[in-house]
């Protein structure tokens, strides 16, 4: 029953940060952040969000960007999800690089 409610909680929040980060990114041409994968912890007190970014030579700075003015997106969250959550969950941000993993290793096999 709680992993239940918790993949619905993280597809929610998935939903959300990808709308609040496509906003945000309209300003900013070339640039494009993507929510890949969302985890949410067992008591729905931290939210995980795994982001890719294109172009990756610019992710480094962009997802110190993100952490600087994590705030400000949790509070845009909390504006979004008041009415599906109680308490909107402290949000963490990490570069998923798998795109780029998956982008060498074709490299590697057509060598």
């Amino acid at each position: 029953m709680q992993e239940t409610r918790q993949n619905r909680i993280a597809r929610l929040l998935q939903k959300e940060l990808a709308i609040i980060f496509q906003s945000q990114t309209r300003a900013t041409h070339g640039v494009m952040v993507s929510v890949t994968r969302v985890r949410v912890s067992p008591d729905l007190s931290i939210c995980t969000a795994y982001l890719s970014i294109f172009p990756s030579e610019k992710a480094e700075e962009i997802i110190k960007n993100i952490t600087a003015n994590e705030k400000t997106i949790r509070y845009d969250l909390g504006t979004r999800v008041h009415n599906q959550l109680r308490i909107v969950p402290e949000l963490r941000f990490f570069i998923d690089d798998s795109l780029d993993y998956i982008e060498h290793i074709d490299e590697l096999l057509k060598k």
